[in-house]
């Protein structure tokens, strides 16, 4: 809980030092066009990255494959793209690096791993409804 404190202050207060501070190396306004340009550009590539995932999904369904993989880039899709439609510089470098396919591999093993881990210990439960 204290976790989830901590992430949703410290983030926008980073967020809100960071941009003050591009702001005064390049002024106001293509700060603002730059943050408003990441939010586009994310929006399309989202879309883009999560129809070509859908795909895959529907490809792997059709020949009887679990697609865990395409699980996991959709999540993290899903993630990026809320990340890129926040105001920020930084949560938009995030974002990006969980839209583009050779970088989402790193988020996809740490994923992977973490929940391996969680398993292992015995402290990994699945609700289902």
């Amino acid at each position: 809980m204290i976790k989830f404190l901590l992430l949703f202050t410290l983030v926008p207060l980073i967020e809100i030092w960071v941009l003050i501070e591009v702001g005064g190396i390049i002024g106001s306004l293509p700060t603002i066009l730059l943050i408003a340009s990441t939010g586009f550009v994310g929006v399309f590539l989202a879309k883009y990255q999560g129809l070509a995932v859908f795909y895959r999904m529907q490809m792997d369904l059709e020949a009887g494959i679990v697609p865990a993989e395409q699980m996991f880039d959709g999540a993290c899709i899903l993630v990026g793209g809320a990340l890129l439609l926040t105001p920020g510089l930084l949560t938009d470098i995030v974002g990006f690096s969980l839209l583009l396919p050779f970088t989402r591999i790193f988020y996809k093993a740490a994923a992977q791993k973490y929940l391996n881990r969680r398993m292992e210990e015995g402290n990994f439960n699945v609700w289902w409804s």
